[in-house]
């Protein structure tokens, strides 16, 4: 019976040991893909070594909650964002970076915009009514103004 008592002892131990070590490991791990600070890194590693499963749970609250791939995607997403941002103000002919208020490009001379017939703010092309007075955009005008232009 001391035996099996003392091969039940030595299991569970070794049970408890496994687990340990494999908590102190993915501490390790899981620390590391959080950020590069190495002393951090040290000190949530040595606080699951020295408290175990208690540390463990310490970890687990107090740990960065991103992870520097999370970190990088949104950096990615954030530059992506900014990148089509500085499309749409680009000129649609030769790519020359424009203002958003601008009515030709300062580069190609292609127009960008045109005024509004009733208040004179710019309009985008794409547009069939003024958002600042509600004046309608006369198509006809607009073949005009394109008419204009393609022949200068």
């Amino acid at each position: 019976m001391d035996k099996l008592i003392q091969t039940a002892l030595i299991v569970v131990g070794a049970y408890v040991l496994a687990l340990w070590v494999a908590a102190i490991w993915w501490t390790y791990r899981d620390i590391r893909n959080r950020t590069r600070d190495i002393l951090l890194q040290m000190a949530a590693t040595l606080l699951v070594a020295v408290f175990s499963f208690p540390g463990l749970l310490i970890y687990q609250v107090l740990r960065p909650p991103r992870t520097l791939a999370d970190i990088y995607t949104e950096a990615l997403e954030e530059e992506a964002l900014l990148q089509d941002i500085e499309i749409r103000t680009a000129c649609p002919e030769c790519k020359h970076r424009t203002e958003p208020d601008f009515i030709f490009c300062p580069n190609c001379a292609t127009r960008l915009k045109r005024l509004c017939s009733n208040c004179r703010k710019p309009l985008s092309l794409r547009w069939n009514t003024c958002p600042y007075c509600g004046e309608g955009v006369d198509t006809l005008s607009v073949l005009r103004e394109r008419e204009s232009v393609h022949r200068s």
